[in-house]
């Protein structure tokens, strides 16, 4: 009896690693369908109110019409702006990680050319960067 708890205790022992992250896993894949369907309900919310607005507004022009009219606009510039903002973040990070391994391997490897690998990234951040101020001057005679 003593040699079989011995014996549960030790294949226990060895399977409990395991186990660790595949528990791990379910339970990060399952936060993650959560927050995403809680996500897309609330776009949901979001777009139904957003309609009625614009019903009600096509029913009762007036005055209170252009208010809301130009918030809404002043929402969609908002909106953009943290867009393009993003995007510009992602650049420069992209751009400095790019940078650090183009460092990174021209010091550690003295194999002739192989810092290149880091121009990859830094082209990519680069891309964005151009990309984000292309953006905005694209947008502004349009306001």
């Amino acid at each position: 009896m003593n040699s079989l708890a011995m014996e549960l205790a030790q294949s226990i022992m060895y399977v409990a690693p395991l186990l660790v992250p595949i528990v791990g896993s379910i339970a990060l894949f399952g936060f993650l369908a959560v927050a995403t369907w809680a996500d897309s309900r609330r776009k949901e919310r979001e777009a139904f109110f957003r309609h009625e607005l614009l019903k009600k507004i096509a029913e009762n022009p007036g005055s209170n019409a252009d208010q809301v009219m130009q918030l809404l606009r002043q929402e969609e510039t908002d909106r953009l702006e943290r867009m393009r903002n993003g995007i510009r973040l992602g650049g420069w990070v992209t751009l400095g990680v790019g940078i650090g391994v183009m460092l990174l391997l021209s010091q550690l490897v003295r194999v002739s050319g192989l810092w290149a690998v880091g121009a990859i990234p830094a082209l990519i951040g680069a891309a964005l960067l151009v990309h984000t101020f292309g953006m905005v001057r694209r947008a502004v005679p349009n306001r």
